[in-house]
């Protein structure tokens, strides 16, 4: 027992020689990572003054991020060496090879995301206050961060996609040009002056609030539909949401207002449903088999349109039963 008590006295009183033998060190250390820590906090500030002048608020501060803590690492490491004298830089550096493959495996995702967010920013297919399209989601883009690309939706929610993501997805930008076309396309009449048409709604849409005058309004045939004869309208207006939907609901009631003034017809979709015995007795052979009609020498008699079976009994047929039921 004395001998294991003499073991541990003697650990300690080396722990205590050793700690005063690097205290002098560890008084570097600190002032040393001290010097590093204003350096970094200078580094940082300076890589954030140099991109704000840009007025690229987000490229800033991933970088001056970036920058702060490369600086505090190698201080760090620095560190390590003054501590540990018997530890060389060399070691260091090769530790550190083998320590960032391990971690480049295990923050993967991170990583790319990170370097994504770098390349989209350095390139800027997009700036902070622009209105995109990202894969099924639209909205106007508050920042990017080093991880995702954070969007505001139209209806007030907000988005986060990875930027590794939007870096490989298809983006639309809507804001990116000055002006923006929309369009829409109305049906008139057959019997209706297609000339005419066209060029009432080109009136119309001269005096319509947020609608450009250049490039002018356009409206041209378009379709021969089955009920209408469609009309193309494109218009331009200012690229935001805001604008291109306030716009189309003043063209549409312009061209609805315009047209009816006109006597211009706006006619609502047709069809026409008969059943197998309502045809003419000009259609054909009714004694022959067609689709829905059984072969036979004693097809149905035709009736008119207005005859609709109703419980196995025609229209005629109920109003004669409802007489003889009043009586």
């Amino acid at each position: 027992m004395e001998t294991d008590a003499n073991i541990t006295l003697e650990r300690i009183e080396g722990f205590i020689t050793g700690f005063w033998w690097i205290l002098p060190n560890l008084g570097i250390a600190l002032v040393v990572f001290l010097i590093f820590l204003a350096i970094a906090w200078g580094t940082r500030s300076a890589v954030q003054r140099v991109f704000m002048l840009q007025r690229r608020p987000d490229l800033a501060a991933l970088l001056a991020g970036f920058a702060r803590w490369s600086i505090i690492i190698l201080g760090l490491l620095v560190v390590a060496t003054i501590v540990f004298p018997s530890v060389k830089p060399a070691d260091v550096l090769t530790t550190l090879g083998v320590g960032s493959i391990a971690i480049g495996f295990a923050f993967k995702d991170i990583l790319q995301n990170w370097l994504a967010g770098l390349l989209i920013l350095l390139r800027q297919p997009f700036r902070q206050g622009d209105q995109v399209i990202v894969g099924s989601h639209e909205g106007t883009v508050e920042r990017i961060e080093a991880r995702a690309t954070l969007i505001r939706t139209f209806d007030g929610r907000r988005v986060i996609i990875p930027n590794s993501n939007v870096y490989t997805e298809v983006v639309t930008v809507n804001t990116a040009f000055e002006q923006r076309r929309s369009e829409y396309d109305v049906g008139i009449g057959y019997g209706d002056d297609v000339a005419k048409a066209c060029e009432v709604i080109r009136n119309a849409l001269e005096d319509v609030p947020g609608v450009s005058d250049s490039p002018a309004p356009e409206a041209f045939p378009w379709e021969l539909a089955g009920s209408s004869v469609n009309i193309k309208v494109r218009w331009w207006t200012a690229p935001q949401r805001a604008d291109v939907v306030r716009a189309r609901g003043h063209v549409i009631h312009a061209v609805k207002q315009a047209l009816g003034e006109a006597g211009i017809d706006l006619p609502f979709p047709t069809n026409v449903v008969l059943l197998h015995d309502q045809t003419e007795d000009t259609d054909g052979d009714r004694t022959r088999q067609r689709e829905g009609w059984p072969a036979g020498d004693a097809p149905p008699a035709p009736r008119h349109l207005n005859e609709v079976i109703v419980d196995g009994r025609s229209k005629d047929e109920q109003s004669k039963g409802a007489s003889r039921s009043s009586l």
